[in-house]
Formats: structure tokens, sequence, C-alpha cells
């Protein structure tokens, strides 16, 4: 199961791109309501999330994403479900992916510690024991991080390309129109 996490404040892009793309590689997605299942975005569009926090298991999770946002970031990281999760995929060798300001949530949990990672510019102090890369979308081992909405695509392209293979992630990838 591949949850993504939204809290009040996410940035609506950054969170339903990957989503849109991952259903369309025919993996099982849910969103998950930080607070509720009505969640509205940074720029006021709300959503209704598939499941409440409460209903988030570990048991069948293959990867955890965290869109960024303001505040949705900060509400992110108030969630004692979110940082379980995040520790809990860390510990399990399970894909751990953050995008803009989240990366900011692992950063203090200590999970980018010998890492490499991105965020959005000005966030990268928060990346504690992470090494800066100039890439927009980058994977160290099970931990994907992205700068922001204006890579959405191609960070949702990644993962679907990591849970499943590369022909799956060109196929989208062609289909959606996707320039390089």
């Amino acid at each position: 199961m591949i949850y993504v996490f939204l809290a009040n404040g996410f940035e609506e892009i950054e969170a339903l791109a990957p989503v849109d793309i991952l259903r369309r590689a025919e993996l099982e997605v849910k969103t998950v309501g930080i607070g509720g299942k009505t969640i509205t975005g940074s720029h006021g569009i709300t959503v209704t999330a598939d499941i409440e926090e409460k209903d988030v298991t570990t048991d069948d999770m293959e990867l955890m994403i965290l869109p960024g946002g303001m505040p949705g970031t900060l509400n992110l990281e108030k969630s004692p479900i979110v940082t379980t999760c995040a520790e809990y995929c860390a510990k399990n060798d399970i894909y751990l992916a953050a995008i803009c300001a989240a990366p900011s949530v692992l950063g203090h949990l200590g999970l980018l510690n010998g890492k490499e990672a991105i965020c959005f510019p000005g966030f990268e102090g928060e990346l504690k024991g992470a090494t800066i890369s100039e890439k927009p979308v980058c994977v160290d081992g099970k931990i994907v991080t992205a700068k922001g909405m204006g890579v959405a695509v191609q960070f949702g392209l990644t993962l679907a390309g990591l849970l499943t293979d590369k022909d799956v992630e060109k196929k989208i990838h062609d289909g959606i129109q996707c320039t390089d």
C-alpha cells in the first residue's frame, strides 16, 4: 500500500500528481487525512482523503509520501502517526518520499543522515546530516526527495518506476505527453 499523507495546508500538485501517476501505474494508493477526511490545501482546494490517519497500518506499507506546502509540512510534522510511519519505513527498508518543504520532516527525525537529498530552496538547513543534491528528484536508497511543485510529475514518475519498472514509468511518461 502507498500512503500519501495530507494535512491542512498541503501543496495540492505535490500530493495529487504523484497519486494520479501511481494509480496510472495500477498501484494501490490511499490518501490519508491528518485530523480528518476533509483536508484543505495551501491554495484553498479541498479534498476528501480516502482514509483518516487512525486507519493507517504499516502491515502492507510499501511507500509513504509527504507533500510539501505551508503550513501543511508543519502540520504533518505535528502528527504522531506521520512520525511513527516515517521511522518505521526507515527502519524497515521501505520507500519514504518527500517533496518541497517536507524533506525537512525527515531531516528533523534524523532520517537523512548520510543521505543525498533535495528540498525547496531555503530549507536545506533543515535536512540534518544530508548532502544537498542538485538533482530535481533525488533517490538515495529508499529515500526519495524532490525540489518542489515544478517537479511533482517527475517525482511521481520516479516513484512509479521504483515500484514497478522503467517500462511502466516510460509508458506513463509518454502517455501523459511529458517533456523532459
